[in-house]
Formats: C-alpha cells, sequence, structure tokens
C-alpha cells in the first residue's frame, strides 16, 4: 500500500495524518485496518516499534460516531503509566479535527480526582488494569457502554500478574463487544486468555519475533565483567556524534542504578534513568528529556522501555545479555524504526555466551564480533552477583547418644507414668458383677 488514502479514512483523519507527515501505512496498521473495522476480534503480533498504537486507533476513530452517551464506548488497556500517557498524546493527535473526549488513568495518582474526570462526558478510556479495576469496583466507572476493547502490550501485562485483574475487568465490559489484542510474542497464558474471552479472532503476525530486523546493524563485545562493561560503555559514548541518542538496557533496576552511579558524574547533564522504583514524574521528565535530545543517554530495565515511543535512536546497547531470546529482539526493535536505519550493540561475559547462541539460534543469524578495543581498562573487580558462590560445609550429620556423664538415669519421681487418675485406678480393681458371687467378691474388697 503506498500511501493512507487507499485506507478510506475521514477527512479529519486524512487532516490528521498530513499535519503528522505519515508518509504510508506500516504492514500491521494495513492489514489490521479493515479486520478491526469489520468487527472481527483480532490478535496481532507485532514487534515494538511497527506502528501497532495506530493500527488500531485509527479504525476506531474511523468508526466512532457521535452518541448522546456519556459513558465510555472504547476501553484500552495498557501496562504502565508512561504506555497510558503515550497512548492518549497519539489518540488526541488523530483526533485532532474530531470531537473525541479521550481520557487516561493509571495508579500513583489521587483516585478520587479521575473519579470525578471519570463522571464526565468520556468517548475513550485508556488505563492501567490495576487502576480501571479500581475505578470499576467503587462503581464511579461505568463499563456497560464498551463497544470495543484493546488489550495493548499483553505479555507485558502478564508479566507484571495483572491477570487477576483483567479477568475481572472482563466482568464490567458487556458481552456482546469487539476484542482487539496486541503481543510481541505469544505465550500459553495468552493463549489461554484468548480461547475464554475471544470469539473466533482473526491472528496477525508481522515481524515475528526471532525475525531480525534489515535495517538494524547488530555487533557485539565479549566482555570480562560489569565493570569492564562500564569502561566499555564509557568509551563508546565519548564519541558523542556517533552515539547521538542511545537507549542503554540493564537487566534490573539495581544494576540500573549502579550503572547510572557509575556514569553520572562523567555524563550528568547528558543521562536519564527509568525504571519502576522512580517516581511517576521523575520518569516522565526523562523521558521527554530523551524524546526532545537534552538528554543523549537514558537508561532502562526492559519492562519500562516496552512499548514506550522513543524516537531517532541511534543505538540500542544492551549492557546485559537476556535470558529470553524475545527480549533481545523487543530491545534492537526500539532502534531503525519507521525504516530508519539503526544500530544495536550486545555486550556479553563468558556466563552470558549461551543466552548469546540462543538468540542467534531464534534469529538463524550470527552476530559479528569486534574486537575489544585496546584503550578500554579490564577492570578485574567483581560485583556480588559475578562472584562465585562459597559452598557451605555440610555440618549435619547424626550424632549417636550413647550414656556418659551428660547422660544420666531418670529420677524415680520421673519414672512414674499417667495411670488416668485416681478413678480408673479404683475401675482396674472394682469388677462389675455379672453374678451374685462377683458382687460378693466387690464387697469383700471393699471391707
Amino acid at each position: 500500500m503506498n500511501t493512507f488514502n487507499e485506507l478510506k479514512l475521514t477527512n479529519p483523519l486524512r487532516n490528521a495524518i498530513s499535519d503528522l507527515e505519515l508518509a504510508k501505512p506500516t504492514p500491521i496498521q494495513e492489514k489490521s485496518f479493515s479486520v478491526i473495522l469489520s468487527g472481527k476480534d483480532m490478535v496481532g503480533i507485532a514487534q515494538t516499534g511497527t506502528g501497532k498504537t495506530f493500527a488500531y486507533l485509527l479504525p476506531i476513530l474511523r468508526e466512532l460516531k457521535y452518541t448522546t452517551e456519556t459513558t465510555p464506548k472504547v476501553l484500552i488497556l495498557v501496562p504502565t503509566r508512561e504506555l497510558v500517557l503515550q497512548v492518549v498524546e497519539q489518540a488526541k493527535l488523530l483526533a485532532k479535527y474530531m470531537n473525541v473526549k479521550i481520557l487516561g488513568v493509571y495508579g500513583g495518582t489521587n483516585i478520587n480526582t479521575q473519579k470525578r474526570a471519570v463522571q464526565e462526558h468520556i468517548d475513550i478510556i485508556v488505563a492501567t488494569p490495576g487502576r480501571l479495576y479500581d475505578l470499576a469496583l467503587t462503581k464511579v466507572l461505568k463499563l456497560k457502554t464498551v463497544r470495543k476493547l484493546v488489550i495493548d502490550e499483553v505479555d507485558v501485562m502478564l508479566d507484571l500478574g495483572f491477570r487477576f485483574q483483567l479477568s475481572n475487568i472482563f466482568e464490567f465490559l458487556p458481552k456482546k463487544r469487539q476484542n482487539i489484542m496486541f503481543s510481541a510474542t505469544m505465550t500459553e497464558e495468552i493463549d489461554d486468555m484468548i480461547n475464554s474471552s475471544f470469539t473466533v479472532p482473526q491472528k496477525i503476525s508481522i515481524a515475528v519475533s526471532g525475525t531480525p530486523l534489515d535495517n538494524i546493524s547488530q555487533k557485539c563485545y565479549q566482555v570480562r565483567n560489569f565493570y569492564t562493561k562500564v569502561n566499555l560503555l564509557s568509551y563508546l559514548l565519548d564519541d558523542s556524534e556517533e552515539y547521538s541518542k542511545v537507549l542503554v538496557f540493564t537487566p534490573s533496576k539495581r544494576l540500573a542504578d549502579k550503572l547510572f552511579e557509575e556514569l553520572e558524574e562523567k555524563y550528568d547533564s547528558e543521562m536519564g534513568i527509568i525504571h519502576s522504583n522512580k517516581s511517576q514524574n521523575y520518569r516522565i521528565r526523562s523521558i521527554k528529556h530523551f524524546n526532545e535530545g537534552k538528554n543523549r543517554i537514558l537508561v532502562a530495565t526492559d519492562i519500562m522501555a516496552r512499548g514506550l515511543d522513543l524516537d531517532k535512536i541511534s543505538h540500542v546497547i544492551n549492557f546485559d545479555t537476556p535470558d529470553y531470546p524475545e527480549n533481545y529482539m523487543h530491545r534492537i526493535g526500539r532502534t531503525g524504526r519507521a525504516e530508519e536505519e539503526g544500530k544495536s550493540i550486545l555486550f556479553y561475559t563468558i556466563k552470558e555466551e549461551k543466552s548469546k547462541r540462543q538468540i542467534e539460534n531464534l534469529m538463524a543469524y550470527e552476530i559479528p564480533e569486534l574486537d575489544f578495543p585496546e584503550e578500554v581498562e579490564i577492570n578485574p573487580e567483581l560485583i556480588p552477583e559475578e562472584r562465585p558462590r562459597q559452598k557451605e560445609l555440610n555440618t549435619s550429620h547424626k550424632v549417636e547418644k550413647t550414656k556418659g556423664a551428660a547422660f544420666h538415669e531418670k529420677k524415680d519421681k520421673n519414672k512414674k507414668t499417667n495411670q488416668g487418675g485416681s478413678y480408673l485406678k479404683k475401675m482396674k480393681v472394682y469388677k462389675k458383677p455379672k453374678t451374685r458371687g462377683d458382687k460378693r467378691k466387690n464387697l469383700m474388697k471393699k471391707k
């Protein structure tokens, strides 16, 4: 498809697309449009950066008609607060020339303020599952008018433990609705959800996980340990002209903080960081400064960076090698977006070599390895996670108890056993008479 005109968009949407200077639809946008417009349930499998958000927003806005209903007609669920803000922003850009009310709700803010907001006229509500469920429980937010449900980045939602909230949200929705789901991967848990909640969905797959993107150049370095990785990263980042906008992935919040601390003194005004322990305002500011070019380096964890709209990234640097090969594909998909050329660099240790081979097996592609720069210092110091675990001596063995100086015979008073009290003692002596002779014997004993 050459242009958006072939999608038969309305004039307001055409004008919005023109303002955004979008040339032509991406494959996922092209293939999803007619399916969503038809009203069928749909499951889209697509990499991050393939235009998934517009893939469902365009047909939804194309079909959305004015009604007197003040409660939401469309519900869009996303895993993080940052994605709520991003989807709301993109929806407002597309609906620029339409009379559409769009609201975003998420945790970490005053729920009473959001209670008042959801009571006003809303056409589209974008929410995280936890906060939406809380609002639905209060009965302030009514969801019985929802005609279309979109679950975006569903694999991340399930990773974050939102299965309970998703299942219960379904109970608040009308049974007659269109279900639209997008995910970068398919798992048994996602299949179970589709089978239980969707009606014969049509599946669309674009750039399935494991398919290397042709417009992304991939390289790798074998690096000794964490501190040597820090030295190598610093060496690369010194070339600010080449590494003009860099997203650095780390495996955990703790290591993200540690890496940030190591580089902060040198690149303070050029760096930002996002992970779930950072405050909402801090994260929003970090993303804003990165997108605007105020910061050229952003350190992030996998989950916080999934789905975020981060434009024109020159390099994705994998500070670690992901345990799951699909995560590597999600990461490198952040660069080379909108058919622009991107670059990805992977750091791996000897311990991470197995994970690297799994990534290469998934892609059926061997990542070219670069020689380690002679100028970079190799630091032998190890962080706790890299130190070999010391095996504890097994001191648990049975001691055979033998009588000796430390073992004593019980005193006579402690040798007594419970005989059941005086009543039972008498019962042992007393025999219930069965004949007159027995009765006579009992009388003789009492005397």
